[in-house]
């Protein structure tokens, strides 16, 4: 490729020479030139010109962007050269003069003159030009307009000298890291004669995401463990044990992955399986010897060179499995592949093929796509740890200004002794993914602290740095499988051998591999006398005791918690098991113990709030070295017995803020057996933070290893339920709507649903009275879909005796459907009262007696939808029903006020993302509108006609269902164009009647509460909760808004008067003590930034030290710390460094 000067093309020589003898300190006048050669030389497209319109500027040089500073200021830069979708380029041009000079000039506009500066790679400075570069690079890709994806690289070009790659692939664009590595992350212009550099380059303008390592290693990584998986399943045909023949191949991959990476002479164990294929008798003979000297060390004759010694519990003891020819070969065929970037994934893949589907399912494992992992490890650990580097480069920068070089390169060497004594557990930890992200990533991290101490002290200073480095036995694991615990160990060992290799210049120390027992087979959740021994319980003959299901009951004497270990960070994806599947999903008696060693979590909570309490506890806890948590979960989490469990440590004394909450988020697709899920994320930590809230608002390629998702964001305290605004757990149950919101009968029995013609067998309309005893039945699908027309045998109130005597046929019936099952339920009143309803719902039958119709609702639905019922109709335990006949209510639970708040209160479940209507939560609270008698009788009339509306139209078109009609009215709201078969069934179904309809009640019903048409739904959450205060607060003073007053006053009305009416008193706190200003540099920085992240306003020096004891005398040293920071692009002036703020973004 060539350049071009005048008309003159450039050859890559020339073009090198041209620009590597330049005066610094133009890029104002060169960047633009120098770039568009560059292009030349990668032969790719030069920018379009710009255009007025900047929604056109997807590639151009200065792009203009408008950012929002953390005051709600706003600002425009103009970033270097911008590509959609590809990338952001900053560009300096140092002085090619050596010297190193303070300045505190703004950093509004990098493009200020900054006289004296070093350039990129110069030895015994902070290349400060080049960090507030990529600072300012980072901050404009936060700024881009909303429909421009963040890009994935980030470029800082030193005009003519060196060219900076950092990436971040996971579209979040907040951990943007040295790319490919520490190592080569850094293009001097004389590279551009290498073409794997060019093509590297080339890459970044025309396909950025094919460089993305984890895009290229997915596929094959799933290939490949599917032909090893072959070699897995035929050995266990042939009766090796499941953990023998996984740890077998373990040993295969890593010996690959070690002759790939150096560590073992290349080709040698290709051409050790080469010669098997000739005889394969040759196999376990061969094998076994290597293995034995890879353990030990020494020469190996196999390979023909002495090994370094791995050690390590990997090769103790040894033994190859015999193979046949195909299997061989299968292993020849994998050993073919580049295994230097080996993805660890690859394990938990093998894995999950080797568990069977009971297994899986009871253990709840799934595989967690890399992305999501990076999600979770990034804001857990990364970003706190990133904050550290701030400091403690803040004080190296400011000891090097200083004079004194020692002290800054022992400033970096402490923040990497900080780094390697970082503690991370991952207490669900399967095999390891999580932490061997963590560990990929902090050793990513360790290259960039090294590389810093290189351009301070050279390669002296970092080879004294050689043991200050992150090693596999900082993260820590708890796993019940023990083939998992293997898996993740090797994992964690891979990793770290991946990146030694590409951040230090030496080969890993001996013995390679560690044995410590960092991850251990271990519950995480109880412990017991004799754990970790297992003993069926007995009854009092000595017989095993067997649960309902015959599955053996297991005894678990003196159950507690166990410890977990002492860790900085905690992350992970515990099973995805219900609250209502713990019992049924796990051995019998676990559930029992489980809730006895947790008593203050429901039983009903999902499992995952076990590992959730558990990490929000020690967060707390007096001396904890805990900083955060966060966990993957299922989006559950938001449903009102998971946000009990995080409300009591939100609202506790010494509480816990969440910082980053995702409430729904799509699971992957990628594979046949994947979870049938949607996820919810939450990173916490200890105190009282803002946080924040990550919602989803398009997401593609599902179906992929690695999906597209894009977010919206938004900035506040995050509350239980994982919204921000309105604090919907603020909110009490009012008396005015108790004992009229009833969950429907629950029948534990099948049999209790018959056909009309098996109503008539069984004596319908022969047997005197029976008709009271049969009655119609509906569930959720009955009412959203098509109706089964079933009915129900309900003997509610009715001995056994008297229904054999009087309905012989209804009892046999029964005796034969209902009572075997009965028989096996361990709950006493299931089985003694067979003959009727599991949960007959006493207190809801006395409120649908003196009413022709109820209120009901899908308890799980896509559409909140409410309707009538005729009080004949038995509602299933999937229905919540409202005893009101008044249609009055039926409009104000059918407007958007309602429905708004019953979605958000309710929270979702399901890969359908269905909401659920909880009683406790969407109704209790909810306080209805005192309307006027006019516009009460208007709200009547508009919900009469939209329940008779949707049901004719139901009833003259058997093929529509109420979710159609109310998929289609979602359809008419948003004006999508639809096909003539469409508006055929939109007719068909009234839905433009329908729509005016429900916007006729809104209006009505907006207009009972005095509220405006135009209020966002986050507002009238807030509204909605500051009414049920000041209901809740009329309601102790002894004001009762009735829903029914003619039924719950007779039963309700008493216990009015004993509702508590003691205020609770606010106490004066004492003002805060000032805090002392450290001593240590590195501690400085980090109270000023501290400071700075509680403001959103500049302050000045002066300002700052006025919250400490010190006060005036510090603020000269306050003012250094600034503009060290501001130097290092973490703070931004906007007057010439009089006062500061923290750098958006």
């Amino acid at each position: 490729m060539r350049g071009t000067q005048g008309n003159r093309s450039l050859g890559i020589s020339e073009f090198v020479a041209r620009w590597s003898d330049r005066e610094g300190g133009q890029e104002r006048a060169n960047y633009s030139l120098f770039l568009t050669e560059f292009c030349d030389v990668l032969g790719v497209a030069h920018p379009d010109p710009a255009s007025a319109s900047h929604e056109m500027n997807d590639y151009v040089f200065e792009r203009r962007v408008e950012r929002r500073m953390v005051d709600d200021r706003s600002e425009v830069g103009r970033i270097d050269l911008y590509k959609r979708g590809h990338f952001i380029l900053e560009a300096k041009q140092s002085r090619q003069r050596s010297g190193f000079e303070a300045t505190a000039n703004s950093q509004g506009d990098l493009f200020k003159s900054n006289a004296g500066r070093a350039h990129a790679g110069e030895l015994n400075t902070i290349d400060h030009l080049m960090i507030q570069a990529r600072r300012q690079a980072e901050r404009y890709a936060a700024a881009l307009p909303a429909d421009h994806p963040y890009p994935p690289f980030l470029m800082v070009c030193d005009v003519g000298r060196v060219l900076e790659l950092y990436a971040d692939f996971s579209g979040n664009g907040r951990h943007y890291a040295q790319f490919p590595d520490a190592k080569t992350f850094r293009i001097q212009l004389a590279d551009l004669e290498d073409p794997q550099k060019r093509n590297l380059l080339r890459a970044v303008w025309e396909d950025p995401f094919s460089l993305d390592p984890a895009q290229q290693t997915a596929k094959v990584t799933r290939e490949i463990a599917g032909r090893l998986a072959t070699i897995s399943k035929a050995l266990e045909g042939r009766d090796f044990k499941p953990r023998s023949v996984a740890i077998f191949l373990m040993r295969c991959l890593f010996t690959m992955f070690v002759e790939d990476v150096g560590l073992l002479r290349k080709k040698g164990f290709t051409e050790l399986l080469d010669r098997c294929l000739d005889d394969p008798r040759r196999f376990t003979f061969e094998i076994d010897d290597l293995w034995r000297h890879m353990d030990r060390g020494g020469y190996s004759p196999g390979i023909g060179e002495r090994l370094l010694r791995f050690n390590g519990k990997l090769f103790k003891n040894a033994t190859a499995l015999p193979l046949t020819v195909d299997e061989i070969q299968l292993l020849r065929d994998a050993s073919d592949a580049d295994w230097c970037d080996l993805e660890p994934a690859i394990f938990g893949t093998l894995f999950e093929q080797a568990l069977d589907s009971n297994e899986r399912k009871r253990l709840g494992a799934h595989y967690t796509p890399r992305a999501y992992v990076e999600r979770v490890v990034n804001a857990t650990i990364i970003e706190p740890l990133m904050q550290d580097w701030i400091e403690y480069q803040s004080a190296a920068e400011r000891a090097l200004r200083s004079g004194m070089r020692t002290a800054a390169i022992r400033e970096i060497e402490d923040f990497l002794k900080h780094l390697s004594s970082v503690r991370v557990l991952d207490p669900a930890c399967g095999t390891g993914n999580f932490l061997y992200v963590a560990l990929r990533r902090m050793k990513q991290l360790e290259g960039e602290v090294l590389k810093q101490l290189h351009d301070i002290g050279g390669d002296e200073a970092v080879a004294k740095a050689e043991s200050l480095s992150v090693k596999p036995e900082q993260f820590f694991g708890m796993e019940l499988n023990g083939r998992a615990v293997e898996i993740a160990e090797l994992v964690l060992w891979i990793g770290y051998i991946q990146w030694h290799l590409r951040t230090r210049t030496t080969v890993p120390p001996e013995p390679v591999i560690g044995s410590a027992d960092h991850v251990q087979e271990k519950d995480a959740l109880i412990t017991w006398a004799d754990y970790p021994y297992w003993h069926l319980k007995r009854d009092r003959l000595g017989r095993p005791v067997s649960d309902q299901q015959s599955h053996e009951v297991y005894a678990f004497p003196n159950v507690s918690r166990p410890d977990w270990p002492i860790a900085d960070f905690i992350v992970g994806n515990p099973p995805f098991i219900g609250g209502k599947d713990i019992r049924g999903r796990l051995p019998g008696g676990y559930a029992e113990a489980l809730w006895k060693a947790n008593p203050r979590i429901n039983p009903s909570a999902d499992f995952v709030m076990y590992w959730w309490d558990r990490a929000a506890e020690l967060l707390t806890q007096k001396g904890t070295r805990l900083r955060r948590f966060g966990f993957v979960t299922t989006n559950s989490i938001t449903q009102v017995f998971q946000r009990r469990v995080i409300e009591q440590h939100l609202s506790a004394t010494s509480p816990v803020s969440i910082l980053l909450a995702i409430p729904d988020h799509p699971w992957t697709k990628a594979t046949k057996d994947a979870a049938a899920v949607r996820i919810a994320i939450t990173i916490a930590a200890a105190g009282e933070h803002e946080g924040i809230l990550r919602q989803v608002v398009s997401e593609d390629e599902l179906d992929s290893d690695e999906p597209k998702i894009i977010f919206a964001e938004r900035q506040g305290t995050i509350n239980a339920d994982l919204t921000i605004g309105a604090k919907l757990d603020m909110v009490t149950g009012l008396m005015a709507n108790e004992a009229i919101c009833y969950r429907g009968v629950q029948l534990m029995g099948a049999g209790f649903i018959v056909t009309r013609s098996k109503a008539v067998e069984l004596g319908l309309g022969r047997r005197h009275g029976l008709g009271r005893y049969i009655r119609e039945y509906r569930n959720g699908r009955d009412l959203n879909a098509q109706s089964r027309d079933v009915l129900v045998i309900d003997l509610f109130g009715l001995d056994a005796t008297f229904v054999r005597r009087i309905y012989p046929e209804v009892y046999e019936h029964l005796l034969e459907t209902v009572k075997p099952e009965r028989d096996m339920n361990n709950r006493t009143s299931y089985r003694e009262k067979w003959w009727q309803f599991g949960e007959p719902r006493r207190e809801m039958r006395p409120a649908l007696e003196s009413i022709n119709r109820y209120i009901a609702t899908v308890e799980t639905s896509k559409h909140r939808i409410f309707q009538f019922l005729d009080a004949a109709v038995m509602p299933d335990n999937k229905l919540i029903t409202v005893a009101t006949d008044d249609a009055f209510w039926l409009g104000v639970m059918s407007s958007k006020v309602h429905v708004v708040w019953a979605t958000a209160a309710g929270g979702w479940l399901g890969v359908g993302n269905d909401s659920v209507y909880v009683k406790s939560r969407c109704f209790d609270p909810f306080p209805f509108p005192d309307a006027t008698m006019m516009l009460r009788s208007k709200i009547v009339a508009l919900a009469e006609e939209l329940d008779a509306t949707r049901k004719l139209a139901l009833t003259e078109n058997s093929d529509l269902t109420l979710t159609g009609l109310y998929n289609m009215l979602d359809a008419a709201r948003a004006g999508n164009s639809l096909s003539s078969k469409e508006r055929g069934l939109q007719r068909r179904g009234r839905v433009l009647i329908l729509k005016d309809l429900h916007e006729q009640i809104d209006q009505a019903v907006m207009q009972a509460y005095g509220w405006q048409m135009t209020l966002t739904e986050d507002e009238i959450l807030e509204r909605i909760v500051d009414l049920n205060l000041q209901r809740a607060s009329e309601e102790r003073r002894g004001l009762i808004r009735w829903l029914r007053p003619d039924y719950q006053i007779e039963k309700m009305g008493p216990l009015a008067h004993r509702v508590d009416r003691i205020q609770s008193l606010a106490t004066i706190r004492p003002p805060k003590p000032k805090q002392r200003f450290s001593d240590e540099r590195k501690i400085q920085a980090a109270q000023v930034l501290a400071l700075l992240n509680r403001n959103r306003s500049p302050l000045t020096a002066i300002e700052i030290a006025a919250e400490f004891r010190e006060s005036s005398q510090i603020s000269l040293q306050i003012q250094d710390v600034l503009m060290s920071l501001n130097r290092l692009g973490d703070v931004e002036t906007f007057d010439n460094g009089r006062s500061y703020i923290r750098a958006a973004g």
